[in-house]
C-alpha cells in the first residue's frame, strides 16, 4: 500500500481527511515550491525540534502524538514509492534490506529490479552459482553482502522451510543480519512492532529530541523510538520515519554528525574496498587468472592488491586452483 493511500494523500485513502493527523497550521499551509520543513518552522518555529527537547520523563503522550502527526503528515503527502514497498513480500524485503546496508536508495533502485527478476525467490537464489550472484551485484559495493544474500537464502531453505523468520532473534542469526536489519525485516515483512534504529531514523530523533546535543548514543534514542512506535502499523510508521529523515538531510543537513556512533566514510579512491572490487570484477569476467595477472590488471599498488587477494581467499570469495584464481562456487 502506498503512503498516500494509507494516510489519505489520495482519493479513497483509509484516512481521506488528512487534517485529522496534522497540526492546524500544517493542514492549511501552501507548501508547493517551498521546502516542507522550512514552511513548518517558519509558521511554527517549535517544529524545528525544540518542542520535544527535554528529558524523556517529561514528555507526555500528547507530545508523542504530536510528533507522530508531523511525521505522518509529511509521509502522507511526500512518501516515496519504492518497489519493495509495493507489497509486503518477505523475500523482497530480505533482498532490499541487505542491499540498503550502507548504500543509498538511488543505487539500490538501479540493481534491485534485475536482481529480483533473475532470482525471484529464496530457492532460485540459494541454488544460484556465486559467480552469477556477484556478477549481478557489481556496482553495488560491499560485495560481502552478495554472499550474505546467497548464504542467507540457503539457510532459510535448509533451516526455515523456505520462509523468512518473523522474529528478530532468529533473523539475527542469518549471515550479515544484525539487530537493526533484523528489526527492519520483521517490521516491513510482517508488520511486527520491533524497535530498531537506522541512519534516517536516528536523524529524525536527534533532530526532534536532541536539537543541540552532541555525542548522543543510540541508547538514549531507543526508548524514544519505542515510545513513539505506531504499533497499529509499524510497517508504515517506519517508512514514514525513514522518509522524514531523508528530507531532513536534504533540507537541514546531517544531524547524525551529532551521534556518538557517527563515522565519516573514508575516501574510496585507493581504498581496500576499491581494490577488492577491482579483483572481483576481473574474476567475474575471466576465471583462472594468475596472481601476477591480477596484480597487473587491478592497476593498484601490488602489495595492497596481494594482501586484499589473500583476504578474499580467506573470506571465501575467491578460490586458488591449479589454473589460477577463480570466484568461489
Amino acid at each position: 500500500m502506498s503512503s498516500q493511500a494509507f494516510y489519505g494523500g489520495r482519493p479513497n485513502g483509509i484516512y481521506p481527511d488528512l487534517t485529522k493527523f496534522l497540526p492546524p497550521f500544517y493542514a492549511g499551509a501552501t507548501l508547493r515550491g517551498v521546502g516542507i520543513l522550512r514552511a513548518m518552522t517558519e509558521q511554527h518555529p517549535h517544529y524545528s525540534g525544540e518542542l520535544f527537547a527535554r528529558a524523556p520523563s517529561g514528555l507526555s503522550n500528547a507530545d508523542f502524538e504530536r510528533f507522530r502527526s508531523i511525521v505522518r503528515g509529511y509521509y502522507g503527502e511526500h512518501g516515496r514509492e519504492l518497489p519493495w514497498r509495493e507489497k509486503s513480500d518477505p523475500y523482497r524485503i530480505f533482498v532490499s534490506e541487505i542491499m540498503l546496508q550502507q548504500t543509498q536508495v538511488e543505487r539500490v533502485l538501479k540493481k534491485y529490479p534485475a536482481f529480483i527478476e533473475t532470482f525471484p525467490g529464496f530457492g532460485p537464489l540459494a541454488v544460484a552459482p556465486l559467480p552469477r550472484v556477484l556478477a549481478l551485484w557489481q556496482g553495488m559495493g560491499y560485495n560481502r553482502r552478495a554472499i550474505h544474500l546467497k548464504k542467507g537464502a540457503e539457510q532459510i531453505i535448509s533451516k526455515h522451510g523456505g520462509r523468512l523468520p518473523d522474529s528478530v532473534e532468529v533473523l539475527s542469526t542469518l549471515p550479515g543480519v544484525g539487530k537493526a536489519t533484523a528489526g527492519a525485516m520483521a517490521a516491513f515483512a510482517y508488520n511486527r512492532p520491533s524497535v530498531f534504529i537506522e541512519t534516517n531514523i536516528r536523524r529524525v530523533f536527534l533532530h526532534f529530541f536532541f536539537p543541540a546535543a552532541a555525542g548522543v548514543p543510540d541508547g538514549a534514542l531507543l526508548p524514544l523510538v519505542e515510545r513513539a512506535l505506531d504499533r497499529s502499523n509499524p510497517r508504515i510508521w517506519y517508512s514514514a520515519l525513514m522518509d522524514y529523515g531523508v528530507m531532513l538531510k536534504r533540507e537541514r543537513g546531517n544531524a547524525n554528525t551529532r551521534s556518538r556512533h557517527y563515522k565519516k566514510q573514508p575516501p574510496f579512491e585507493g581504498s581496500d574496498r576499491q581494490i577488492r572490487g577491482a579483483i572481483l570484477r576481473l574474476l567475474v569476467n575471466e576465471q583462472g587468472l594468475s596472481e601476477g595477472e591480477l596484480l597487473k590488471r587491478a592497476g593498484r599498488a601490488p602489495e595492497k592488491t596481494r594482501a586484499n587477494l589473500a583476504r578474499l581467499v580467506k573470506e571465501g570469495f575467491v578460490e586458488e586452483g591449479e589454473s589460477g584464481y577463480n570466484l568461489a562456487r
